[in-house]
């Protein structure tokens, strides 16, 4: 028994690094929650923004890469308040952080784009 053991473990250890390495390199990731979906969706879209997006971001001295990389990616989508399920084009609400929200942002995630309408500083 020892000894299937032993022979069980020697091919699974190399088996599960050589599979880690292989998916750590293509940059894959596990998003099976509603909320890493919807926001790893949306990142791989086109950004557009609305007029109001534009000043609001300018105001409150945000970057494209810094609403890329930290508001949308460490967002949480509150799904109470979005239209996850309109046609063309899904409506969320983004909160940022997940505790103690700073920002809230409206948007629209399409085919192509999406499509950000509305950024708020909550305090």
């Amino acid at each position: 028994m020892l000894k299937k053991l032993k022979f069980y473990a020697i091919g699974l250890v190399p088996g599960l690094l050589i599979v880690f390495f292989i998916l750590n390199q293509k940059g894959t990731s596990c998003s099976y929650f509603p909320n890493d979906r919807v926001i790893a969706e949306t990142l791989t879209k086109d950004f557009t923004y609305s007029p109001a997006f534009q000043t609001e971001m300018e105001l409150n001295k945000i970057s494209e890469q810094f609403l890329k990389d930290s508001i949308i990616a460490g967002g949480k989508i509150d799904f109470d308040r979005s239209k996850a399920q309109e046609k063309p084009c899904p409506k969320y609400v983004l909160v940022y952080p997940k505790n103690n929200p700073r920002f809230e942002i409206n948007y629209s995630k399409c085919k192509e784009n999406a499509e950000f309408t509305s950024l708020k500083k909550l305090k």
